[in-house]
């Protein structure tokens, strides 16, 4: 949608005040919680109080989720009340569009005209696409024996507990709750503590587009809550999006507990490619930019690694460091702006600390490198040419405005420097010659290849994370089953 900057300065400033947990179709303050100050990160000022849930607020949620699932309400409607259930959100969630991206964008700062087509645009198509899915998804008949009739059903595995990071709160949560809602499950989902407010919104959409009470819930709070969720018998799925830290501590949960599935999408130190043959120089160096500088590089598969052949990385680099220092870093509430805010203070503490160890480590920085002083948390794109593979800005998610850059001489090279690191989520390629390109899908250890282009892949076309880039995807028709469990039907009818 075209952008009003008028629209979006009414909205900018609107009262926020306590924010509630959505159980059981209703508001509900906290039983014996503390609250949260929500600070943007545009302004650095506090614009809302969130609750940091307890025990018991967790354990009341998923009791009503339970509750639902069991009652039939949502899990045993017909597919076909379900499917217009869903569509009525994805319209409320268009309805609500821009409200919803300013409300995200004081939340976590992306800029305004990303945050509009990624957020509540995004959320929308996600919703329509499981909802036109969900009445297609048919069970089996297996070949057995004469007089003996197999059938395979696909059940709705029952409450579906979901962690959602802070960058994009509403397109990962609606990756993980509307292929399960879609299926017929329950859902608990919990925001992070940096960015709760949209998906607060969003259950309330929810309850309004008539999902029974129960069915949808959202508790906020901080890792604690998350742990409750993980570690509840009466959870029978748990998703996550977030650090690998936090990944492989839900899995001890889930060990803990009822060895519940646990479907992690983790981080990523995403290479992107760059061959001699890549075309027009200055063209792909802007897209390159815009892979990592947009959202100020706080995005999973961000492109944060840039390899560039020998023969044009000299003239490569002059012009990826003139897109660093083009593009426009400010206010993300602002048309304008090409690069919003840095999430929270901590992490803009950490893009400065690491800069520090890339200069201590030997290497060089081009472009940017430092804070930039203003009311909020920002930082300037930043450029780093790496003198070891083995730098940590190389090898260490940072999850900033902060490109490494390394030469390789040959596609064999190539390869290995951008196979070397622990994580295998996304990655880019950018060549003119045919045959280059596909043996590069093929060989690059990466769950997404992009091939000159860098982003863009839809819902339809899932977010798949290799090595410690996670063990599970989000996106796709596929997702859907994540959240089923299989029953087989064996009938003697001799």
């Amino acid at each position: 949608m075209a952008l009003d900057q008028t629209r979006i300065d009414a909205l900018r400033d609107r009262p926020l005040g306590d924010m509630k947990n959505f159980i059981d179709g209703e508001w509900r303050s906290s039983a014996g919680g503390d609250r949260m100050d929500v600070t943007s990160p545009g302004t650095g000022a506090p614009i809302a109080t969130l609750i940091d849930s307890s025990e018991a607020d967790v354990e009341t949620a998923i009791a009503a989720a339970r509750r639902s699932f069991e009652a039939g309400v949502w899990s045993r409607m017909a597919p076909a009340q379900r499917k217009a259930t869903l569509f009525r959100l994805a319209a409320l969630i268009e309805r609500d569009a821009l409200e919803l991206a300013v409300l995200g964008v004081r939340d976590n700062g992306t800029e305004i005209s990303m945050a509009i087509g990624a957020e509540p645009g995004s959320a929308a198509a996600t919703f329509r696409f499981y909802a036109e899915a969900l009445d297609k998804m048919n069970g089996d008949i297996t070949p057995t024996a004469p007089g003996i009739l197999s059938l395979i059903h696909r059940e709705a595995a029952g409450v579906v507990g979901a962690i959602v990071p802070w960058n994009f709160p509403m397109m990962i949560g609606a990756w993980k709750s509307a292929p399960a809602l879609a299926a017929g499950n329950s859902v608990v989902l919990k925001p992070s503590e940096a960015a709760s407010l949209t998906l607060l919104k969003l259950a309330e959409l929810a309850s309004e587009a008539g999902v029974p009470d129960g069915v949808f819930n959202v508790v906020t709070g901080r890792g604690s809550a998350g742990r409750i969720i993980a570690l509840s018998n009466d959870v029978d799925v748990l998703t996550f999006t977030g650090s690998g830290a936090v990944g492989r501590q839900l899995l001890h949960y889930a060990a803990d507990s009822n060895f519940k599935p646990v479907h992690l999408e983790l981080g990523g130190k995403s290479p992107n490619v760059v061959f001699a043959d890549c075309g027009d120089l200055a063209a792909v160096a802007r897209q390159s930019a815009r892979a990592i500088f947009a959202n100020s590089g706080q995005v999973c598969v961000a492109a944060s690694r840039l390899l560039v052949q020998d023969a044009i990385y000299d003239e490569f680099l002059t012009h990826i460091c003139a897109a660093a220092d083009q593009t426009i870093v400010g206010d993300p509430l602002s048309v304008g702006s090409q690069s919003g805010a840095i999430g929270t203070a901590a992490q803009l503490e950490k893009n400065s600390a690491f800069v520090e160890r890339a200069r201590q480590a030997g290497d060089k920085v081009l472009a940017g490198g430092d804070p930039i002083s203003a009311e909020g948390f920002y930082f300037r794109p930043t450029v780093i040419e790496a003198s070891s593979e083995n730098s940590p800005i190389v090898q260490e998610e940072v999850f900033g405005p902060i490109l490494s850059v390394q030469r390789f001489r040959d596609e064999e090279e190539a390869v290995r420097l951008a196979n070397s690191t622990t994580y295998g989520l996304a990655s880019g390629v950018w060549t003119q010659n045919l045959s280059r390109a596909h043996r590069m899908v093929e060989r690059l250890q990466a769950g997404v290849v992009h091939v000159n282009c860098y982003g863009g892949a839809d819902i339809t076309a899932p977010l798949v994370g290799h090595k410690q880039s996670g063990n599970g995807f989000d996106r796709s028709f596929a997702a859907i089953e994540k959240y089923q469990k299989r029953k087989t039907a064996w009938i003697r009818t001799a």
